[in-house]
């Protein structure tokens, strides 16, 4: 018997640490790590008895929604916890998609909650809090059908086994969005900490926002900002860490798209045909987002590539999103969401590695699939579209030199590069952002 037992907790020890990415997990095997759960923390429990706890943060975004369940370890109380294990899926579209049929939405969140009941153990549900935070899909909704989605969402936490914490449904403000993926990104990478004097500054695209958010070490970049939401001030660790941050709402990807072919706001959709030099000559489609539906085409008798197509993209960016005075050199920015996928699919980074990107690299790529859209037509009829945005953005947005070298990823050390750990960091221990 002891010798079945001697191989037996290895066993269970290994099973726990294995990476269940969401492309690997399997039914069977989910079943088996929430059956043997509730043994696992005495066994991998740390000498100096280390609490095991579990949260679970939904990130309601325009063009999908996702779950991220966190197994976290904390040891001493004054420090932020570490971060074991995340499990993470998404279901397409996002809640926005169902501003008509709130019902459907709320069901997609009931089925992502399998995810958390098959990760948790469920001795800790009660204990384990749920949270639903939307970001610029509800906010480019009507207020009666935004709200509408977010109390179906309340309903089925309320009637789910976890913790709901108050307010744990609700639209999320584009400052946090961008705080909260800075702290993310830089509790991921070992820069949060007591004394820090370097941290990474983050770049997220989503479909219906964009967020830039860093520390400065120049006082004018504070002090040149048009408004004061342009600051995020954020306490940890006695220290205030005053962050360049803004969100810009309408200049996410999809929605973006929309301002490019006039369609955004536009009525009249079931005959109007929305047109674009970003789009190859002859393509013509019906494209659906945030619940409604265009007619998109190229310009058949007309011209297309990269040159209009800039041109087009531009009145997107110029004049409404500000550059900051510094935007150093020697400041690392991690880059994510739509801009590791668009860089995936035009085939400059790998799609698991990701990869570094100079602001140039997007440049090359967006003349290359814009002028060979008619001989070469390119995986996405949108990519010629979507690059020219993104180096538009970069470059004539941010103001990013072409020489800019960016870090693009998708997870870092094996968790989403996103605003929800530091979401959920920030609900365990009160942050402090103002």
């Amino acid at each position: 018997m002891k010798m079945k037992l001697s191989v037996l907790i290895p066993l269970l020890v290994l099973l726990a640490i294995i990476d269940l990415s969401q492309a690997q997990v399997k039914t069977s095997l989910l079943d088996l790590t929430n059956s043997i759960g509730s043994i696992l923390p005495s066994l991998s429990r740390p000498a100096n008895h280390s609490r095991i706890f579990y949260a679970v943060m939904f990130d309601a975004g325009s063009t999908g929604t996702r779950i991220h369940v966190y197994t976290f370890i904390q040891g001493d109380s004054a420090e932020l916890p570490l971060l074991d294990n995340e499990m993470f899926h998404s279901i397409k579209p996002g809640l926005s998609g169902y501003a008509d049929s709130p019902e459907m939405a709320a069901h997609t969140v009931r089925m992502l909650l399998k995810v958390a009941k098959k990760t948790v153990p469920r001795l800790e549900w009660k204990r384990t809090p749920v949270v639903l935070r939307a970001t610029a899909g509800l906010r480019l909704l009507a207020a009666e059908k935004a709200q509408a989605l977010l109390e179906q969402v309340q309903h089925v936490f309320d009637e789910s086994p976890f913790l709901v914490p108050d307010n744990s449904v609700s639209i999320m403000n584009g400052t946090n969005e961008g705080v909260l993926a800075w702290i993310s990104v830089n509790f991921l990478t070992g820069h949060l900490k007591a004394q820090t004097k370097k941290t990474v500054g983050i770049l997220d695209l989503g479909g219906g926002s964009t967020q830039i958010t860093f520390l400065p070490k120049l006082r004018k970049t504070i002090g040149s900002v048009p408004v004061d939401d342009y600051i995020g001030r954020l306490d940890i660790f006695n220290s205030t860490f005053e962050l360049y941050t803004h969100s810009y709402l309408g200049n996410g990807l999809m929605a973006a798209r929309l301002a490019t072919l006039g369609a955004l706001g536009a009525e009249g959709l079931e005959w109007r045909v929305f047109k674009s030099s970003c789009l190859p000559k002859k393509f013509r489609d019906k494209w659906t987002f945030g619940g409604l539906t265009y007619q998109v085409s190229g310009h058949p008798d007309g011209y297309s590539g990269y040159k209009l197509c800039y041109q087009e993209v531009l009145k997107v960016v110029k004049g409404i999103i500000h550059q900051p005075y510094e935007l150093e050199d020697s400041s690392v920015f991690y880059a994510f969401s739509y801009y590791f996928d668009r860089a995936v699919d035009a085939g400059l980074i790998d799609g698991v590695q990701g990869g570094l990107l100079e602001v140039r690299h997007f440049k090359k790529r967006a003349k290359e699939v814009c002028n060979k859209m008619t001989k070469n037509p390119p995986i996405s009829s949108f990519l010629c579209m979507d690059m020219t945005y993104i180096t538009c953005l970069l470059k004539d947005g941010f103001g990013f030199k072409e020489s800019t070298v960016l870090q693009l990823t998708k997870k870092v050390n094996n968790v989403e590069a996103s605003w929800a750990l530091g979401a959920t960091l920030d609900h365990f221990h009160n942050l402090k952002i103002h």
